[in-house]
Formats: structure tokens, sequence, C-alpha cells
């Protein structure tokens, strides 16, 4: 696969388009059947299987604890695990702004006032821009590599390897020369360290090489008499040098035979038995400082003494199943679970296999819990799994949509905790925004454009075309007030307030008058990554007030005066706020019937085809355009879609429109997408999501698609199936988190709600849309409720009790 920079990608799209919680788990279960029923079990296997080893890093397995992760081959003469720990970026510390930003700031606005929108880009590409103008990539720490004597690929029989969602482990079994040899690998969340276990079935059987092999700048060394250490650093990128240093060490723990360390190589033979145990530290403490003890780190969690394994994956699994336990989902099952995934990927879109959309839901919540948890980074473009020096867009945090959907799920799928490391990161990145928004813009606040990495980088990056947008903090400040309206978590939103002020502080400071109209507006900015218009052949994209920016600060500026109310924070700041808001532009209706992506009506633009459909963020992930509340506005999403191209381009892309097909109401269409999205030129024979190439974002956004098909919380109210397609007519789901506080367990047959059972959290008064005509009793006997309009219930709730909804006769 071609290694190449956003930069160069980005440029030729360009061109080419013109351009803690309380746990979910409730008793009681909705039927016997689904107490009785283990998960995973055969009726509705939550495991991904194969019949051959991995040959290309696409049909690896992932796993990892947040933190460290590794892809596992599952090899019979070899075995490769390839190796990443989160914190391992090119370069070092470093702020990107550019005190020339400032001066020109005035003139680029008034060249866009005026309508000279090259010249404006032209300007922003020469002194707006953060320098370097690429960011800093995401690296791997390498490879763990084992070779096992005497045992030849041809010579195997019996094999299968799978990855079994429900513990998070993934093994490897086969029979050699009348052995069966079983490894089983799992990178455990409370050690921070990846365990494999080998054993075979007979005494002394087990023997093999051990060794690292990494592109880094790295040695390969004795640790001590059971311990392989590799040492290294990070590469230098953009003429800044590598400054993070790591360590991997690889400790065995033989149940007899010998082991030896020597010559760059661990050494293990004869043994009954064998527990690997491998740790990765690093230099990095946070973006400032890359001063911390790398050996230090990698030394703390390594047991001294073998370990009992039984007890390393017991509390492992233990661990895991606290947060993916929560919920369960069933869509129906099918011949189809017989076969190996990599035949059912290719065969989803002919349909009649319903449960591999469940196991494709649940490996998503698998990968957000194997890539976001504290202590550590937020999951980036692929996770925490790459395996490329250099990955295509640096494999860095996007926030002109990538990013944001990967914790789409967050919510909705029952893993607030998984928010905390994006959470840390928006920290750092106010910090570090700060500094932007004081030497860029010379405003109060903070900003960030449309990428940031390892570093917290909040100047604009890539090239004006695409990076001169700045409402990417502002669309992150949000997500505070969404896990507040999930969780209830008032102390959280206290902890996170002065960040989300900070955001709504700049825009204030910041937002232009348009002369025309006499509306605030952002300038200069874009609607991400799609131009307006060519200019002497030139795609251009820069503009003021596009209509993603306007839907992002109308939820902004209402989330903030929520907040501020709630808190009892601010209460001049909101009026303010307030105020402004009642100035920004209205979403519009453009000549074409479509949502108007700009302030202007551009004709020709309204017909460019694109993957991104940022004007239409005011129906998905925000409600500011319902069918049911907007009729009109809705009818132009649809319009705006249609226009904007076919849907079978990047798998994000595909994910994202799932998601506003789902709440525009549309059951065949978005089951039209979620097949699209599970095609094998969309989804790999691993479950990864290609856009291609790999990007993690279209598996998180492919969850919240299909959670918004069986349930939407949006707009004051929770509405039950509203857009359940066909394929997925008989279904059970348990451990739905929706908006207000609730946790959700509903079935339903033949496309009708057959019973729910919802367990309200916080108290909070419940309108619930159902479809159907309901009656509604609790724990705690009958329940006084309203019906303000056929297929909707309303009433108050108390926080403990549980309330069933069962369909009238």
């Amino acid at each position: 696969m071609t290694e190449y920079t956003r930069r160069q990608v980005l440029r030729t799209a360009g061109a080419a388009a013109g351009t803690a919680v309380v746990a979910g788990t409730l008793s009681n279960p909705i039927t016997a059947d689904a107490a009785d029923e283990p998960v995973g079990s055969d009726t509705n296997p939550l495991k991904l299987w194969y019949t051959r080893p991995a040959t290309e890093w696409l049909q690896a397995l992932a796993v990892g604890n947040g933190r460290l992760g590794t892809m596992v081959y599952g090899g019979t003469a070899t075995e490769r695990l390839q190796l990443n720990e989160d914190s391992i970026w090119a370069g070092g510390p470093h702020q990107y702004d550019d005190p020339v930003g400032r001066e020109v700031l005035p003139e680029i606005r008034r060249l866009i006032a005026e309508e000279k929108y090259l010249d404006a880009q032209n300007l922003a590409d020469q002194h707006f821009m953060g320098r370097p103008t690429e960011q800093m990539q995401y690296q791997p720490v390498g490879d763990l590599a084992l070779t096992f004597p005497g045992i030849a690929a041809d010579g195997v029989t019996s094999y299968r390897r799978e990855l079994d969602l429900t513990t998070a482990v993934t093994s490897v079994s086969y029979v050699a020369h009348g052995v069966r040899y079983t490894r089983e690998v799992f990178v455990s969340h409370p050690a921070q360290v990846l365990v494999m276990r080998l054993t075979t079935d007979q005494p002394g059987a087990v023997a093999f090489d051990a060794t690292f092999t990494t592109p880094q700048s790295a040695t390969v060394d004795r640790f001590d008499d059971t311990t392989l250490a590799l040492n290294g650093i990070s590469g230098d990128a953009e003429g800044l040098k590598g400054s993070v240093k790591f360590c991997s060490l690889l400790r065995a723990f033989a149940e007899g035979g010998t082991t030896t360390v020597a010559d760059g190589k661990l050494t293990v033979a004869g043994a009954d038995a064998v527990t690997l145990v491998l740790s990765v530290g690093t230099s990095y403490r946070n973006y400032l400082d890359v001063s911390g003890d790398q050996v230090a780190k990698a030394t703390a969690p390594l047991p001294t003494e073998r370990p009992p394994y039984g007890l390393l994956r017991q509390t492992h699994i233990e661990d895991y199943r606290e947060l993916f336990g929560r919920l369960d989902i069933d869509l129906g099952t099918s011949d189809a679970i017989a076969l190996p995934t990599d035949q059912r990927i290719i065969a989803f879109r002919n349909g009649g296999d319903p449960q591999l959309a469940a196991l494709y839901y649940q490996f998503g919540r698998y990968l957000l819990i194997s890539s976001s948890r504290s202590p550590g980074q937020p999951a980036n473009l692929q996770g925490i799994w790459s395996y490329k020096m250099l990955p295509e867009w640096q494999s860095k945090f996007t926030l002109n949509i990538n990013c944001e959907m990967n914790y789409w799920p967050a919510g909705p799928a029952n893993l607030a905790e998984c928010w905390d490391p994006l959470f840390q990161m928006i920290s750092e990145l106010a910090e570090s925004g700060a500094r932007t928004a004081s030497v860029m813009y010379d405003a109060p606040g903070w900003v960030a454009h449309h990428n940031t990495d390892g570093w917290r980088g909040s100047a604009p990056v890539d090239f004006a075309y695409y990076g001169v947008w700045p409402t990417g903090g502002a669309w992150l400040s949000l997500l505070f007030w969404e896990r507040y309206e999930y969780t209830g978590d008032l102390e959280m939103l206290r902890r996170y307030y002065p960040i989300l002020r900070g955001s709504v502080e700049f825009f204030l400071d910041q937002l232009q008058t348009d002369a025309k109209t006499g509306w605030l507006v952002t300038s200069p900015s874009h609607s991400p990554e799609v131009k307006h218009h060519d200019i002497d052949d030139v795609g251009v994209s820069m503009c003021a007030g596009p209509t993603m920016d306007t839907e992002i600060l109308h939820d902004l500026f209402k989330v903030f005066g929520q907040a501020s109310s709630l808190l009892g924070e601010d209460a001049s700041l909101a009026a303010q706020v307030a105020e402004a808001r009642s100035r920004l532009a209205p979403i519009q209706i453009g000549y074409l019937g479509q949502i108007q992506e700009w302030l202007i009506d551009w004709e020709e633009a309204a017909l460019e085809s694109s993957r991104h459909v940022s004007h239409l963020w005011a129906v998905f992930p925000s409600d500011q355009i319902t069918p049911r509340r907007t009729p009109e506005l809705a009818d132009a999403a649809r319009k705006s879609l249609e226009l904007r191209g076919p849907a079978v381009t990047a798998g994000w892309s595909l994910a994202w429109k799932l998601n506003l097909r789902a709440r525009l109401l549309e059951p065949a269409n978005a089951y039209k997408h979620l097949t699209q999205l599970l095609a094998p030129g969309r989804t790999a024979p691993n479950l990864f999501d290609l856009h291609p190439p790999f990007q993690i974002d279209g598996n998180f956004g492919g969850i919240s698609g299909i959670t918004e098909m069986i349930m939407q919380s949006h707009s004051g109210e929770v509405a039950l199936l509203p857009c359940l397609p066909p394929a997925f007519a008989n279904g059970r789901v348990r451990g739905l988190r929706a908006r207000g506080g609730f946790d959700l367990e509903l079935s339903w047959s033949e496309g009708k709600l057959t019973r729910a059972r919802i367990h309200s959290l916080l108290g909070n008064r419940l309108r619930l849309r159902t479809g159907v005509r309901v009656d509604v009793k609790s724990t705690r006997g009958p329940v006084a409720f309203s019906r303000p309009e056929d297929g909707v219930v309303e009433f108050r709730t108390q926080a403990g009790v549980d309330y069933f909804i069962e369909p009238r006769p």
C-alpha cells in the first residue's frame, strides 16, 4: 500500500472532487430465555473466526487495552504480533502557531467579504497555516515474531483462529505432526500487559524463538535471563526530531524445558507450556513533556515470578465484561453463522444474515473499549492499530468528522467511560488552542481547527483549502453536554464547563457581521473539504459562514446557556450568548430544494459530489432538523443527499449517511447503506472499516446507525423502533442508553414492539414514542401517564424504578 501524507491525499482529493456510569445490566429480563441464554451462545455467536492464518494486516485480529494494542496473525510455522502503544508519535512537543497569522487575518476577511475567494485562500496558504503545515504521525512499536522449529505451514490440519468478543481473547489452534498446538493472546487493562499462552496436548512440545523487529531506530538486547528488550525512539518528521523513547520487554515464564536470551532472541525449548508477558513503556508524559523513564514504565507491570495464567485471564475478562456485558443485541440468525467471518462479509449484501449485523455492532463496541480507556490517548483514525511509519492521514485525530464519529456510540451503546481519554485530550487541546487563539486571532478563549495530533496542534494545518476551519474545538466542546445528557453526571459537567465557556468566548469575539444580511458568521472558514467554485482551474473552498459552522454554533450557544443555568454560572455571559445565537444565520433551502451549504446559494456547488455531508450536521448528530418538527428542512436534507452523489465512497461517509437516513426515518435507505458499509470494499476480512484504507470511524459510525434504527433519543423524547428495516423484523436488545438517563430493554416481532422495560437512572420525565398504543406499569405499581398523540406516552419517572411498556391488544 502506498504511503502518503494527508497533504498529498487531500491535494489529490481536492483536485478530483473539485475539490463511570451506572451499569446498564438490569434485573428481571424481559423473558426467561433472555436471562438463561449466555452471551455468545451457539445460537447467537459473538466470535470472529477463520480457517487459515492471516497473511495480510487486514486479516489479522485486533486486541488492545486502550493504550497497548496488537494485531495477531495466527501463523503456524511463524507467528507475528504487530505492536502499538498509543503515545508513540513522530516529532516531539511543538507549538504550530504562526504569529504572522494575526497580521494577515483582517486582509483575509476583507478579501472574502469582497468575494475574492481565491486571493483569500492563497493568502491563507502563505501566512495563515501552522508551522510546519503537516502535523505529526502516529507510529508503531514494531513486531514480535515467533518461529516454531519443525513446523511447516503445509503440514498443518484442523486449523482455527478466532476472536471471542465476550472475553476479548484471540486464539489459534492447529495440529502438526500429531500434536495439537494452542495459543491465546489478550491485552489486560488491569495488568497493563499483553499476555500470550502457548500450550500443546503433549508434554515438552512447546519450543520457539522470539525476537523483535521494527522500522524505528531501535536495538534488540538481552534484558535478563528470561527477558528480551526492544529499545527505540520515534521517527523524525517535517524537520522535527523524534523524541518519544520506548522500551518493550518480553518475559517468558516456561513450565519445564529451558529458556535462554542471547543474540537478539528469546528461546524456549522442551516446555510443557509457556506464558509470555509483554509490556511497553514510553517517555511520553503529556503533550508538553517527553522526559519519562521508558524502561521503568516498561518494567513496572512485568511480574517477577510466574503469574497464574488463569488468574491473569480471569481478571482481564472480568474487567472487560464490566463494560462489554452491559449490552446484548439479537437481530435474528440464519445458517450463515456456520460460515467463517470473511465469507459472511462477502455474502451479506444478499441478505439472510442479520446476526452478522449484530456481530458487527458488538465488534464496534469491542473496538471502542479496546482503543479508548484511561490511562491513554483517545482513539485516533485507526484506533490504536497501525503498522506504518507514515500512515495515511498520519492516523491523527481529524476533527471535522472522524474523531467525533469515533465516539458516537459512547452514550447510546453504554460505554460512557470510553469518553475519558477524549475529554483529557480536549482539556489539553484547550490549553494549546488558547495559545492559537491569542497568537493567530488575538482572541480570548480557545480554538482548534480540523486536525490535532499527539502534540495537540490546534493551528490550521495541511493547506487552506482544508485547514482553515475553526469549529473543531466547538464540536468537541459539545460532547461534555452530550455525556451529561446520557449520564446526569453533574460533577463531570462542572469540571469541563470552563472549556465549554472558553470555546464560546472565542466565537463571541471572532464572529463577523455579514454586510448583506446582518447575520453573525465565521470568517475565514469553509464547508469541510468541499469547494464552492473553480477559479482559474483551482478549487476554492474559503468562505464566510458555511452552514456547518452555523449549525454547530447554534448548538454550542444553546448548550452553554443550559449548562450555565444548571451550574449557576455566568448569567451575564449567557445573556450575551443568547443574543448572539439569535443573530446566527438560519438554515436555508437552496434553489434546487436542498439544504444550502453556504451563506450564498452557489448553483454549481450544489451539484458537487463529495463524501462529506457537513451541511447536514443539523440532521445528525444534531437534532435541529427532524421529519416531525421541521418537515420542509427534512425534505431539503433528503434532496441534499440525492445531489451529493452515490453513497458508496468512503466507509465513514456511508456510516454518516446511514445515521442521516435513520434520522430521516427511511428504513430502506438506512439498511441499504448498512449493506454497502458491510460489503467487502468497505469492510475488511477482520471487520475493520475501510475508507479505504483502514479507518476505524466507519466501524463506530456503523454502530451508531444500527442504534438509530432501533432507538433514538433526541428532541425531548425517546423513540422505540423508529426506523426498523424488514431485515431486522424480529429481535431484542438489552442495555441501550437513552438521553435523560434511561437504560432500555426491548423486544419486537414482525417489526412491532412486543415489550419494553425502561430503567430510570435519574428520575427524569419521559416522553416515549412507541408507534403502537401501549400501557405503562412499574415495579412500584400503577403509573399515571398521558397520551399527547397517537403512539406516544408521557410520564414522570423515579430513579431506580423499572417501567414496563406493553402494547395493548
